[in-house]
């Protein structure tokens, strides 16, 4: 049995990744027909745990965890205290003489996202740990990373369990960030227990630094948590409900029964409500209680004097299946007030349209605070003044349900396969909320112009791992990708690019997909040769800009020569001013570019004597558009 000395291995395997990361600002290669990828991830294809067929290699494994969790919250005190039972499996062929443990909250010791303020004593203090019954050691002031690896007195066999009994507690902080103190009464808690990282087939142990600013990447874990807090406060959390009718008063428990079935928006508690303190079981202390299975994360919002809203919607007509939506924020927030039904709206659309999967939960809130950042089942937004665009944000985390949460991408390394998916279904969704030109104009000031007016002499390939993207980090994880998957549709057509993406997510799924699957299971879902185009977007450095250098007429309308400065194979309208005023529109697709990439020669048929042709890129805004038009 080959056993993996850890500590060696992640120092090698990390060294190896970095070195073969390209220039930031530089092609990876010539495209010669198959897709570039580094040594460590060609194994795993190698070892047959990924297939170029795009689905997991017959010799693909998973790790994964139980986790019981028991919390205690005593507010205005910003202490949390916890208890937690993990046992944690070992499906890797690989024995293990370590185990990495997560300790995201750690980050707070220094600078953190949102303003939040460093201190040396914050983060996860462990008061007692054990591993399979016997104490093991843990030095809060040594373990102050995100990071920490624990030596087993036992190697971990493959296809064994260890388990691990923790108590713990922390400080919540003070904030604009992703978790804390929203205020004296109203917390938001969110990666707050230690966890085992993924252990994968192609870097072992996630060892990434959690520094704030990129997202997360985690198992698949089924848990059961217990949060117990003062009467007359509520909690919403990541899971199934299992104690209404202990917690919650009579009236309140019927309310929220009534919610799970309901159209319209149900007040569970009113700000009256609230005030009267007729919400909750009027017991010192209520423990509420949740499950969730093959879920990647928990969390929870805690308040005494957040409104909460509920209903559900049909997401698929066949079965009569529901889910809930829920909101809770302060009484007098207007855009939280339409949270339930634009949750109930977005739902529905994502589950029928794009992506036409399943919301493959049971519910969905939304909590009033800070930072607009998704959790499995949990969105934790900021209040917008503007309706459409509280609607807007909420779309947006609410589309990552499906990326990261159904698929598994690992957003800390390649935050381009979740942001640039949300990125998408927020434009595609927004196609129905405000019309082709409103979204269209959101899209193009909020997702590109700052990009396609910037600098472009240091672009990043979007390939580039985000801890290396080193110019225009939110534009390689949010437009930029979105624009490459909205390409593709255009490409292919409606039909067989959605008959690719259901290929690729009944493919990886509950698991945890690279980029190369992505790439694969588009090619083979599509029945179409891609390779040239995810080159094209992921591989090089480009952007967008056309150049209309002539047009000639030939017999029957006129020949177009265009120059691709930018790179990017992009879709474009051929717009043609006749000389009577009329005007006619002749679309090109991506595959114009499959031959060339730097340039192509477009025909289009014209019946009138033509005044002007020009280059239209719609939302794949041109960086300069004055070489776009020709006068005759």
């Amino acid at each position: 049995m080959k056993r993996i000395i850890l500590s060696a291995f992640l120092c090698t395997a990390l060294m190896q990744a970095f070195a073969q990361m390209p220039p930031a600002n530089a092609p990876i290669s010539v495209y010669k027909g198959t897709l570039p990828m580094p040594d460590y991830i060609s194994k795993a294809f190698d070892n047959n745990t990924r297939n170029l067929n795009g689905k997991p290699g017959k010799k693909y494994w998973l790790t994964h965890g139980r986790y019981n969790i028991a919390l205690t919250i005593n507010p205005p005190q910003n202490l949390i205290k916890g208890v937690e039972q993990i046992t944690w499996f070992n499906e890797s062929p690989n024995t293990l003489d370590s185990i990495n443990m997560k300790l995201i909250m750690n980050s707070h010791r220094g600078a953190a996202r949102g303003g939040t303020t460093g201190n040396p004593q914050a983060g996860i203090q462990v008061d007692d740990i054990t591993i399979n019954g016997a104490k093991a050691a843990w030095d809060n002031d040594l373990v102050s990373s995100t990071n920490y690896m624990i030596g087993l007195a036992k190697p971990l066999a493959p296809h064994d369990s260890i388990k691990l009994n923790i108590v713990w507690h922390y400080q919540l902080t003070r904030g604009r960030g992703r978790e804390g103190i929203i205020d004296s009464n109203t917390f938001y808690i969110a990666y707050f227990y230690p966890r085992v990282s993924v252990y994968d087939d192609y870097k072992g142990w996630d060892v990434q630094p959690f520094g704030g600013g990129l997202e997360f990447y985690n198992d698949f874990n089924d848990y059961s948590l217990s949060v117990s807090v003062p009467k007359n406060f509520i909690v919403w959390a990541t899971g199934h409900f299992l104690n209404p009718g202990e917690v919650l008063s009579t009236d309140a428990a019927k309310r929220f029964q009534t919610s799970l079935t309901s159209d319209s928006t149900i007040h569970v508690a009113s700000a009256r409500d609230l005030a009267n303190k007729t919400v909750t079981a009027q017991n010192a202390t209520n423990t509420w209680r949740f499950t969730a299975s093959n879920v990647s994360d928990m969390a929870i919002g805690i308040s005494n004097h957040y409104n909460w809203d509920a209903g559900s919607v049909v997401t698929e007509d066949a079965t009569g299946r529901r889910v809930s939506m829920q909101a809770a924020y302060q009484d007098t927030m207007r855009d939280f007030q339409q949270s339930v039904q634009f949750g109930r709206y977005s739902l529905r659309y994502f589950s029928n349209t794009w992506p036409g999967v399943q919301y493959p939960f049971e519910k969905s809130t939304a909590f009033q605070g800070f930072a607009d950042m998704e959790y499995p089942m949990m969105i934790n937004d900021s209040h917008e003044a503007a309706l459409d665009f509280a609607e807007l944000v909420q779309d947006h985390e609410q589309a990552h349900t499906y990326m990261p949460f159904y698929m598994g991408t690992n957003e800390s390394f390649y935050a381009f396969m979740d942001e640039g998916w949300a990125t998408t279904f927020e434009y595609l969704i927004g196609l129905t909320e405000k019309g082709q030109k409103g979204a269209d104009d959101f899209y193009k000031s909020f997702r590109v112009n700052r990009w396609i007016h910037g600098q472009h002499a240091q672009e990043n390939p979007i390939i580039t791992p985000s801890p290396y993207v080193t110019f225009g980090a939110g534009n390689n994880s949010y437009g930029k990708a979105s624009l490459s998957y909205l390409a593709l549709k255009d490409m292919l057509g409606d039909d067989l690019f959605r008959k690719a993406l259901h290929n690729y997510m009944s493919n990886w799924n509950s698991k945890h997909p690279l980029p190369w699957d992505y790439f694969n299971s588009m090619s083979k879902g599509s029945g179409t040769k891609l390779n040239w185009f995810f080159y094209n977007w992921f591989f090089t450095p480009s952007y967008i800009d056309l150049n209309l250098e002539s047009a000639t007429e030939a017999r029957g309308g006129y020949k177009l020569a265009i120059k691709n400065i930018g790179g990017f194979a992009v879709p474009f309208d051929v717009n043609v001013k006749y000389t009577d005023s009329s005007t006619e529109t002749f679309h090109q697709t991506p595959i114009v570019w499959k031959k060339d990439q730097k340039a192509t020669t477009v025909s289009i048929k014209t019946k009138k004597a033509v005044a002007s042709i020009t280059l239209d890129g719609g939302i794949f805004m041109d960086a300069d558009e004055k070489n776009n038009k020709w006068t005759k």
